[in-house]
């Protein structure tokens, strides 16, 4: 017998040894109003299929939280190739974007066209009926080069790249009826669980619809992001052209040598777009009709605003402007006054953390072209202070603003709205795991912020990752609402960053005790970093963006 603890109930119950998740959920009595879809065995992520031989700590997730949707979403996304290859056989289907609350596919018939309305509702009517069937998804352990096997007689290269370059003696894939693929984590245990997604035909191939994360009974609503599609549509021909389509193809790049050459080309991509924004933010500063004054950036956490604001003004700097630079931040209430959580605790994120009406009658006074002294806030005591620094524009002077709160219309709604230009950075991940795994953009943010916070002691590891559920809550409630609103995107995210921060963040993260709730996404994060061919920093200059997080950048 094994002793198993819910940590749902608080309660032990014994079970026979081998008992799977699935067989021991009916013993605890908790409230259920969603299926449960996974659970944490010991605070890792396992599939409801998992077998117990050992007394456990188990905690049940339904698709409310983090790991619950990832499991839905990859067996999601398996059914949805399933369907693809029954109605289409031999097509290849690529699943790479994360995009207005789904993921944009795409996959080419026989004859090259791109899939029709009509295609896309067949492949929703096979979905719709291996659902019905209940098809299971069966894991199978394997030697690696047993994987590489089936995965060449099937012709998914892609997936044969990934596994050649990764460091595992044994892997895990699934089955789905007579379809093999490969999943980076666990799936549910059969496809009747998916009984909320849909398709809907988007561009050039259609979106995989998911249930929304609070109420997943309902689809998540659609949320047209045209201007995020044209830069993820960007960074798919780039990485076309370079034959770099998945993280198999820049491994074997950088076992051949070519590591540096891809670290330069991606600097030089992004300094590229630098110098684009730069370019016409000049040719409107000097439009007769709405001469550009003031240009807003924002992006959540760990995007590279403060570097991007940098690089910026050098390049503004060479268009012949005079460029100053302050941060929403320095305008934060004393906290004492800041905003609570219902929890009591201070909501750093909240837009009235920012006085905006002391921010505003600022703006207005230099754009009325009065000197004018900005305050500097003092993060140890919680104080916004005023040290004498001051600011004034003169005729070639362009303001920049930078912070969370940068785009949000309320906070300089009485500055003309032709004079302002507006900035969004985005970690928009530029490659996949391979065509069917796709890697969540936030998590180039959560490793940045990670290895930044525990190079400057500011926190360790364990609470960086305790603190990212809230960080995203609040980025979801008051920065991305408006980044369809920005007049430029720009990526902060290059092809190269998870290999260069896999040295800086494998030992960050084996500091976290096994024994807490943060030990599940160390576990994960560490699991992924192992996808990558470790690469040195030595060659990424000192003004990258990604160096204010590994440390050594030009800016500090």
């Amino acid at each position: 017998m094994v002793k198993v603890y819910c940590v749902n109930t608080g309660t032990y119950g014994e079970f026979q040894e081998g008992a799977t998740l699935q067989d021991i959920i009916p013993a605890f009595d908790f409230e259920r109003p969603y299926p449960i879809l996974a659970a944490r065995v010991n605070n890792v992520t396992q599939g409801l299929k998992y077998r117990l031989y050992n007394n456990r700590d188990v905690e049940f997730l339904d698709y409310r939280s983090y790991n619950g949707r990832g499991v839905y979403c990859r067996s999601l996304c398996f059914l949805l190739c399933k369907a693809v290859q029954d109605v289409f056989p031999g097509c290849r289907i690529t699943l790479r974007r994360p995009i207005s609350k789904g993921y944009f596919c795409h996959f080419s018939k026989p004859d090259g066209s791109d899939p029709s309305p009509r295609d896309v509702e067949l492949i929703s009517e096979r979905m719709k009926e291996i659902v019905e069937a209940d098809f299971l998804f069966r894991r199978h352990e394997v030697r690696v080069e047993e994987a590489i096997k089936i995965f060449t007689d099937l012709g998914y290269d892609d997936k044969v790249k990934l596994l050649r370059t990764s460091d595992q003696l044994y892997i895990s894939y699934y089955t789905l009826g007579d379809s093999a693929d490969y999943y980076y984590d666990a799936l549910l245990p059969s496809a009747g669980y998916l009984k909320v997604w849909a398709l809907m035909p988007y561009e050039k191939g259609f979106i995989l619809r998911v249930p929304d994360r609070h109420h997943p009974e309902d689809l998540a609503p659609f949320i047209e992001q045209k201007k995020t599609f044209e830069v993820f549509s960007e960074i798919a021909r780039w990485n076309s052209i370079m034959g770099l389509e998945n993280v198999g193809d820049v491994n074997a790049a950088c076992l051949k040598g070519n590591a540096s050459d891809l670290i330069q080309v991606a600097e030089a991509l992004q300094e590229k777009k630098i110098v684009q924004i730069a370019e016409e933010i000049d040719k409107r500063f000097h439009d007769e009709e709405h001469p550009v004054r003031v240009v807003l950036i924002t992006g959540p956490s760990s995007s590279g605003k403060t570097t991007f604001c940098h690089r910026l003004s050098i390049q503004l700097k060479a268009c012949g402007l005079h460029p100053c630079f302050f941060s929403t931040d320095d305008y934060f209430v004393n906290r004492a006054d800041t905003p609570r959580l219902p929890d009591g605790s201070f909501d750093f994120d909240n837009f009235e953390t920012v006085d905006h009406a002391a921010l505003e009658k600022d703006v207005l006074k230099l754009l009325a072209g009065e000197s004018v002294e900005v305050p500097e806030y003092n993060f140890r005591t919680g104080i916004r202070e005023y040290n004498g620094k001051t600011i004034q524009m003169d005729d070639d002077t362009v303001l920049l603003i930078e912070g969370i709160h940068a785009l949000n219309p309320a906070l300089i709604p009485n500055v003309d709205e032709g004079c302002k230009f507006r900035v969004f950075i985005g970690t928009l991940t530029s490659i996949s795991l391979d065509d069917h795994n796709s890697i969540p953009t936030s998590d180039n943010r959560l490793l940045r912020r990670i290895v930044r916070d525990f190079n400057k002691g500011a926190f360790t590891a364990q609470e960086t990752i305790r603190q990212w559920p809230n960080v995203r809550c609040a980025e979801v409630k008051w920065i991305y609402p408006y980044q369809e609103t920005a007049d430029v995107l720009f990526n902060s995210a290059y092809l190269m960053e998870f290999a260069v921060l896999r040295n800086h963040a494998e030992r960050i993260l084996a500091t976290v005790p096994r024994n807490c709730r943060e030990y599940g996404e160390t576990h994960r994060l560490l699991k992924f970093l192992h996808y990558f061919v470790p690469v040195s920093d030595k060659d990424v200059p000192a003004t990258s963006l990604i160096r204010s997080f590994i440390g050594g950048s030009s800016f500090n």
